[in-house]
Order: structure tokens, then C-alpha cells, then sequence
């Protein structure tokens, strides 16, 4: 065989292992085996000087682009109309019906998720994805093919040969952001601009960091082949290996739409991505060519909206917050505004550069957006409100304790690390934590009454305070006092990884802390490791790697680390054993309130039996345990069970749960 016979042969193997692994979450070899097959493909691709267009080793990412070029889209890519209630969609449902009136044709509906990301066109001709755009204009839009190649979801080729267009939504998943915030330099701020500026940054590389996905949900033309169905297609789509939602609902009227949407409103908090809304399409091809398109929207199809989350309103001042890192953080407060159903008096701006990028000024109208829970973020000024406004003034002091700020890269500090008190205070607070040293009922306003009435200046303070001295402060009684230092005494006996996370190295969060405990497995080999050592670690790179090694070698970091070891404090790594059982190697969803588990209890016992606690629910779930107030999660496992589809999925009670575990004792 040719090398470039078995370059092919490898490629098609290792591209149906990634679908396999990172679409359906079902993997059919190990990573040794899958590690074994990639470097075969990358020496003979040393070898040869040549890559297939289709290889997995493109997904790294490629050099960075001068610029990006225009796309012409071979069929365009609509706008849809837009309902925001119910009675909307009834009387969109009629205006079918009339048009339709007489025909014959049948009339069903198909519900989708509206995804808030950024809608991505790709090409594909004789099975190799070949152009991938940005919708642009729905004309013309930006070829984004390199940095499109990065997502591991998207096909580099598929089994059909049809020249064809389709269309998806490039997305970051909540989890993936939470991840990828852990371990940034710069953190993002929400999904949909982390994975839009990914796609339209011009250095693939960077978009391979963001570990992007994506789903599809349309074939604007496919030359030579049609579907007489929307869920035809969709099934196509499938069977070339093209992620698709697993939310889609085939509807036989319009009251059913309308339950689907009244349902989906109600369970937007368990997703682990973004939508905005659902869109609602008249299944049968037939049906669609009979009602066609309006100049601006198809007739066949439109977007139900939820509440508002983009609003407009005045910016009224910008303050900057001191935090425990002595970052400053610019929060702006706005004339009280609604979306969707919270009035909104606060909003984020990242940094000095931010505001100079979107431009805003106290006084004018920013755009503001709420996506999901998070807090709202200003996304740009209005132009047109801003003349006259007062431009935002750059601090040269830090605004709690005077100290002459420096500029680290995009950002502000105070150097005052020793008694600026809200940097004080946040590294103190960080420390009791509930995911740090979790001391009980130590709270923000507890960190700075004792700043303020007992001199406490830093973490190692807390395990000289004093029974005489607490009981005579205010709002502290004999049994407050007690109980506070009782858990501050409990903290002592502390796990490794919590140690860690407490002591707020930069850049290192709940998982690198975690990560670093599993690797070194005691306080003194953390310090002791040098630069290679660290960005072995899987997820640490060279900034965090060289954050650790600069904090570790602060002399007055640690003399206070010295000094909380001499009070006792015994931070200890417990190697976790897995266990064999009905959980090995099983995937859990964890939903609702438990009464006898907090969320990290349940995760650490379910881990200790071998199981991969998982964010969200798919016919691969193994497992959904459900507590008190279970709801979307719940609901998507019920219907993939009444759903008729392969699965292994099971629902347990906490009870249920509990007996399966004490069996295995």
C-alpha cells in the first residue's frame, strides 16, 4: 500500500472516531488507540510533505490570515419573521392557512432551538468540505474555512458526493467557557461573542483554543437530490455525520407548537449552550414551495423570541472595583431598564481598553445584553446619543486606598497587595469559601467588620483570632463567635486541591487546583515544580504554568503560606480509587435539589465509582438521578425514553440511587 493510500485509510478512520467520540459521545476505541492511529497519520505526513484536505491534523489550525476573503453563497440565506407570544404563532399559523386554502397540502411543523452564536455556511463537493462562510449579508458573506476546520464537530468530509450548502450555528458551550475562563489570561465574558470573535479572528490558532461546536439544521441547496421533508433532511444530515440538535419537535397543529414553546420557555436554565428563542418550520417541501417567500423572510417558516435580552438604556456613571488580584474592573450603572422580566441597574465593562473599543460615555445610550443568567454586559455606545456625553476618565489612583495604579498588558492594578482593604477582604472571602476552605458562616461583611474593628490582615490572620475579642464585636454573640472558631479550626484538616484554589494563584481555578493536586499530590512538589513540569499538565500552559511559579517564588506569599502551616493547617491529597459497579464507566446527570448530597458530594461519589458526571442529557446518558425540583433535564430524559429511541438511559430517584450504591458497600 501507498503512503498516501494509507494516509486516506487512516484519515476516514480517525474522522469516524472523532464522530463517534465527540458527536454521538460514544467512543468505540481508547485514546492510546486513537493516540497510536494520529501519530501514524502525522509521520507519514512529515514524510510525504502533504496533508489531505479532509486530515484531522488540520484542526489545530493554521497560520494567520492578511484578511478574510468575500463568499459568494450559492443559494441565499433568509432572514425569518419574528413572533414574541403565542398569539403571534396562531396568527401565522392562519395566514398559511388561507394562503393555503383550497390546495390540499398538508400541513405539519417542525420546532427548533434558536441558537445564539454565529451562523456558519459550509460547502461541501464531492464528500470534502471545501468553503466555509459567515452568512454576511445573506448573499455575500466572509470565507472562515481555516478557522471553521478547528471545530471537531464539523465534518472535514462526508460519505455523500452531492455539491451542496448548508447552514449551522458556531457555538461555545457553557461548560467549554467555564473551562477555558479557568485557565485564561483574559477571561471571556459571555458564549456567543467568545465564539463569534473565535470564528472571525484571523489566526485559526486561536480559534482551535476556544474548542468551538456546532449545530446544523439546513441544506439551502444540494445539486442533483431533494427531501420531501424537513425531517428528512434532517436525518440526512445525520447520517453524513453532521451534528444536529437533539432538541427537535415534530408538531401536527399549531396548539402543539404553542405547548412546545410554553415547555421550552420554562427550561431554558439547564442547557449548556445558548438559544434565544425556537424557530417553527412547515415540515413538507411541497407545502414550502407553495407559500414561497416575501422580499424579506420565507412564508414557511418563523422565530418565536424570547423575552428581550438586548436592550437599550443611559449610562450614568462608570466605577471602578478593587479585586483580591488588585485588578481594577470598570462597572457601569445604567438608568434601570427590564429584560426579560429582571430590572437591570449594573453592567459589566472588562477594561480600559474595552471602554475606548465600544466607545461608551457617561450620558449617552449603550446597547446592553443578558444572556441566560449572566450578568448583563454593555455592548457598545449609540453614537448618536453621544454628543456632549463626558468621556470616562482612566484611574491613576486606586480608588480605595490612593496608591498609584500601573498598567499590566489590557489592564489596571494596585500594587498595594498589604493594605488596600478590597483586595484585603476578596483574598480572605476567596479563601473561606465554600470550594476553598469552606469556613461556615464566614461571610463578605464578617471579612471586613474584622479588617476594620480586629487589624486582620491577611489569611493567616484567621487562625489567631480570639474568642475575647470576637464576642465583643457587633452583631457577634457567644455562639456566633463559637461557631466561628470552630470552623475555622475544622479548615485545618483540609484537602490539597482546596488548599490550593484557596490560596488565589492567578489564572488558577477549581480545575487547575484540582489538576495540580491529582499531578503532585503534596503542597511542597507544587512549589518545587519548575516551568516543564507544569505545562505537562494537560489545560496549563505557559501563563498559568509561569503564575504559579512567580507566586511561589513571592517571598512574602510565602511567609504567609509558612505561617499557615505553622498554625496547623494540613492540607492533605487523598488519591481517589475507583471502584467497580454499576456506575464504572457509566455517564451520570446529576438534576433537582438532593437532601442527602450537595451538588459537589454527589459529584465526588459518583467519580469514586467510576462514573463521568456529565452537564447535560442525550440518548448517551447512562443515568439521570433526580432530586427535589428536577426540571429540564428531567423532562428531555422522559421524553428521549417515551421517544422510542436506543437507549441505555435510566432515571433514579435519590433513593434509588442510595440503594444501588449500598449493594456495592
Amino acid at each position: 500500500m501507498s503512503k498516501i493510500a494509507r494516509m486516506k485509510e487512516l484519515i476516514q478512520a480517525l474522522n469516524i472516531h472523532n464522530y463517534n467520540y465527540y458527536v454521538l459521545d460514544k467512543p468505540v476505541i481508547s485514546d492510546k488507540e486513537y493516540d497510536k492511529l494520529y501519530d501514524e497519520l502525522v509521520a507519514l505526513e512529515k514524510e510525504t510533505g502533504e496533508a489531505l484536505s479532509d486530515s484531522p491534523t488540520l484542526r489545530v489550525g493554521g497560520d494567520p490570515l492578511k484578511g478574510f476573503e468575500p463568499h459568494r453563497h450559492i443559494a441565499p440565506l433568509w432572514s425569518l419573521d419574528k413572533a414574541k407570544a403565542c398569539e403571534e404563532l396562531r396568527s401565522w399559523d392562519a395566514r398559511i392557512k388561507r394562503l393555503l386554502e383550497g390546495e390540499g397540502l398538508p400541513l405539519e411543523y417542525v420546532v427548533e432551538y434558536k441558537f445564539d452564536g454565529l451562523t456558519i455556511n459550509l460547502t461541501y463537493d464531492e464528500g470534502q468540505l471545501v468553503q466555509a462562510a459567515t452568512r454576511g449579508n445573506g448573499t455575500v458573506g466572509e470565507g472562515i474555512l481555516q478557522q471553521v476546520k478547528t471545530i471537531k464537530t464539523v465534518p472535514l468530509s462526508i460519505p455523500t458526493q452531492y455539491r451542496m450548502e448548508l447552514q449551522g450555528e458556531g457555538l461555545m458551550r457553557l461548560s467549554v467557557l467555564n473551562a477555558y475562563n479557568e485557565i485564561a489570561e483574559e477571561p471571556l465574558k459571555n458564549a456567543r461573542n467568545a465564539a463569534a470573535g473565535a470564528l472571525r479572528n484571523l489566526d485559526p490558532k486561536v480559534t482551535a483554543k476556544r474548542n468551538l461546536d456546532a449545530f446544523f439544521y439546513n441544506i439551502g441547496y444540494i445539486e442533483g437530490k431533494s427531501f420531501d421533508t424537513h425531517m428528512a433532511m434532517l436525518d440526512f444530515l445525520k447520517e453524513n455525520r453532521f451534528p444536529v440538535s437533539p432538541y427537535i419537535r415534530h408538531c401536527n397543529d399549531i396548539q402543539q407548537v404553542v405547548e412546545v414553546v410554553e415547555a421550552a420557555a420554562k427550561g431554558l436554565g439547564g442547557l449548556d449552550f445558548l438559544i434565544d428563542g425556537l424557530v417553527i418550520k412547515v415540515n413538507h417541501r411541497v407545502t414550502r414551495e407553495a407559500l414561497g417567500y416575501t422580499q424579506k423572510f420565507p412564508r414557511w417558516a418563523i422565530a418565536y423570541k424570547f423575552e428581550a435580552q438586548e436592550v437599550t438604556t443611559q449610562l450614568k456613571a462608570v466605577y471602578w472595583q478593587v479585586g483580591r488580584t488588585g485588578k481594577l474592573t470598570p462597572s457601569a450603572e445604567l438608568e434601570p431598564v427590564d429584560i426579560g422580566g429582571v430590572t437591570v441597574s449594573r453592567a459589566t465593562l472588562n477594561n480600559w481598553d474595552d471602554i475606548q473599543r465600544k466607545k461608551v460615555k457617561i450620558g449617552c445610550n449603550v446597547w446592553l445584553r443578558r444572556s441566560n443568567d449572566v450578568i448583563p454586559e454593555i455592548m457598545g455606545a449609540i453614537e448618536e446619543t453621544c454628543e456632549g456625553a463626558q468621556e470616562v476618565v482612566r484611574p491613576e489612583y486606586c480608588p480605595a486606598c490612593g496608591s498609584e495604579v500601573v498598567e499590566k498588558g489590557a489592564h489596571i492594578f494596585c500594587p498595594n497587595s498589604l493594605t488596600c482593604k478590597p483586595q484585603l477582604v476578596s483574598r480572605i472571602v476567596h479563601y473561606a469559601s465554600r470550594d476553598a476552605m469552606d469556613i461556615e458562616g464566614f461571610s463578605e461583611k464578617t471579612a471586613e467588620q474584622l479588617f476594620e474593628e480586629l487589624n486582620l490582615k491577611g489569611i493567616d490572620d484567621l487562625y489567631e483570632l480570639k474568642y475575647e475579642d470576637l464576642v465583643k464585636l457587633e452583631r457577634f454573640g457567644d455562639k456566633k463567635a463559637q461557631n466561628l472558631l470552630e470552623a475555622i479550626e475544622k479548615s485545618k484538616d483540609c484537602r490539597l486541591d482546596a488548599f490550593v484554589y484557596a490560596l488565589g494563584i492567578p489564572n488558577v481555578g477549581r480545575k487547575t487546583a484540582t489538576d495540580l493536586a491529582k499531578s503532585f499530590e503534596s503542597l511542597d512538589a507544587i512549589k518545587a515544580a519548575d516551568y516543564e513540569a507544569l505545562v505537562a499538565i494537560p489545560d496549563i500552559g505557559g501563563i498559568v504554568a509561569q503564575s504559579i511559579i512567580d507566586f511561589f517564588n513571592d517571598p512574602k506569599i510565602m511567609e504567609s503560606i509558612n505561617k499557615l502551616l505553622a498554625e496547623g493547617v494540613s492540607p492533605k491529597h487523598e488519591a481517589v480509587v475507583r471502584k467497580e459497579g454499576a456506575f464504572s464507566g457509566k455517564t451520570v446527570v446529576v438534576t433537582g435539589t438532593l437532601t442527602n448530597y450537595s451538588r459537589n458530594e454527589i459529584k465526588a461519589l459518583l467519580e469514586a465509582s467510576g462514573a463521568k458526571v456529565a452537564g447535560s442529557v442525550s440518548k448517551n446518558t447512562d443515568f439521570v438521578i433526580a432530586g427535589e425540583e428536577a426540571g429540564s433535564k428531567l423532562e428531555k430524559a422522559r421524553d428521549i425514553l417515551s421517544s422510542g429511541v436506543k437507549t441505555n438511559l435510566r432515571i433514579l430517584t435519590e433513593e434509588a440511587f442510595e440503594a444501588i450504591i449500598a449493594t456495592e458497600k
